[in-house]
């Protein structure tokens, strides 16, 4: 796999000449596709001129789905969140992520006013991702996902990352990525020094409209602040 290769992308705008971008990542099995519906649903009439990048995972094989080949930020080895994940994906899937955000600086919109979004699998990275930011990206959302190698997460930390505001989200009933998984790297989170707005909602391993509202809110106040 070559990580030099751009990530193909989906990509739509809410007005001529985005002065924002919302960068979305998918989860596993899933590909750009998945999230670009939630546009219209999530989007206020007061908010600025948006791009929305929705990019699609490199196809690899997962170990836990029998060595099936499918879309995916990383292997999954074990349902063992500790062990869960593969490092050397995390870490290709951390610099394709970084490409895309270099990407918009170079279509004029700063890092300051990228938004970093992920469900699930793409919650993981851009968690990951935003640890290392040593220039902060307006966000960070994270939905029904987790922090991936939490144990060097003290080490991976930038000094500058936790001015990155936070907005976490899970179901409680999730049978995929457990509730007490989600919350425990909140909390871990918190420890290193990021402020995380923590959302509980009561479903599975999804989204929900109260969930969509919540995270307008949140992006609200980001558009404001910038």
């Amino acid at each position: 796999m070559d990580v030099r290769e751009p990530l193909q992308t989906i990509e739509s705008q809410t007005a001529t000449a985005p002065a924002w971008t919302v960068l979305w990542l998918h989860g596993l099995g899933a590909d750009g596709n998945d999230f670009a519906p939630i546009v219209p649903e999530l989007v206020r009439a007061d908010w600025p001129a948006l791009r929305f990048v929705f990019p699609h995972a490199p196809v690899r094989a997962v170990t836990i789905n029998g060595g099936a080949r499918m879309r995916a930020w990383f292997d999954i080895r074990d349902a063992n969140l500790a062990h869960r994940a593969d490092e050397a994906g995390v870490e290709q899937s951390i610099r394709q992520v970084e490409a895309l955000i270099e990407r918009e600086g170079e279509r004029g919109v700063p890092p300051s006013r990228v938004v970093l979004a992920g469900f699930s699998q793409g919650g993981a990275i851009a968690l990951a991702a935003g640890l290392r930011r040593s220039q902060p990206l307006a966000g960070l959302v994270a939905l029904s996902a987790y922090l991936p190698m939490i144990e060097r997460a003290a080490s991976d930390i930038t000094e500058q990352a936790i001015e990155q505001p936070l907005f976490m989200a899970h179901g409680a009933h999730d049978p995929v990525v457990p509730y007490a998984a989600g919350e425990y790297s909140a909390a871990a989170l918190r420890r290193l020094g990021f402020s995380v707005e923590w959302h509980r909602y009561p479903m599975p391993h999804s989204v929900c409209a109260e969930e969509v509202a919540d995270l307008g809110e949140w992006l609200t106040q980001r558009f404001m602040a910038g």
